[in-house]
């Protein structure tokens, strides 16, 4: 039985070691399907690279410890922030859908090679980023957690499914670990967010990310986006 999402998100750690194992068929078919539902409703151009491991094979590649990465989703879509919160978003669902599908993944800014004949774009598309895929040595571990009253604004006692929320946004990945969001309630069950400015980058991605965990934490019946 398959686990669910609020499950993938208590499991979900970055990976970077990976076995020389292909994906399951079964598991790439359901990969594919979603992307391609993805990109039709959202305008983006995420596609999967399958057995291509020259992306992470040398040089400063190497910085970020990878090893055995065969697989990975190529983020790209338009410019722009509200394409790279869409990024993060969707990016995020396909994380979780693959822990789901017992693989594991690891966001990727920077340190990669885009090897050219694996993906193509469209005019105006950028490669915002890739999401390192399969099978993990490990199960990885999970990042340390800061006092979540650094992550949300209220007036007075916060309702459960926002607590839930929060503590769903907490685990998920941010570039270099810097978690520069902010989550505030208003009335009416309205929630808004802000990023903080942050030399890394990235800020806009990682609120794509740490709002779809906010939404499967919450439950998205129980307040609107402001």
């Amino acid at each position: 039985m398959r686990m669910d999402l609020k499950e993938a998100i208590m499991a979900r750690h970055s990976v970077r070691k990976y076995l020389d194992k292909p994906i399951a068929e079964t598991a790439v078919a359901t990969l594919r399907e979603a992307i391609k539902r993805i990109n039709a409703d959202n305008g983006l151009n995420i596609q999967l690279v399958l057995d291509e491991p020259k992306a992470f094979s040398s040089g400063m590649w190497k910085y970020g410890q990878f090893s055995g990465v065969k697989n990975y989703f190529v983020m790209a879509g338009p410019k722009g922030a509200e394409a790279e919160e869409k990024i993060g978003y969707f990016g995020e669902e396909l994380v979780l859908l693959a822990q789901t599908l017992g693989l594991n993944t690891c966001w990727v800014g920077l340190t990669y090679k885009k090897i050219p004949g694996t993906f193509t774009l469209r005019e105006g598309d950028a490669v915002h980023c890739v999401i390192a895929l399969g099978y993990g040595t490990i199960p990885g571990v999970q990042h340390p957690l800061k006092p979540r009253e650094n992550f949300y604004e209220a007036d007075g006692q916060l309702p459960e499914w926002f607590e839930n929320g929060l503590a769903a946004a907490l685990l998920a990945p941010t570039a270099v670990n810097q978690q520069k969001f902010k989550f505030i309630l208003r009335e009416d069950n309205k929630v808004g967010t802000k990023t903080q400015f942050s030399m890394a980058g990235y800020t806009q991605i990682d609120l794509g990310i740490v709002k779809y965990h906010f939404e499967v934490g919450a439950g998205k019946d129980n307040f609107t986006w402001i």
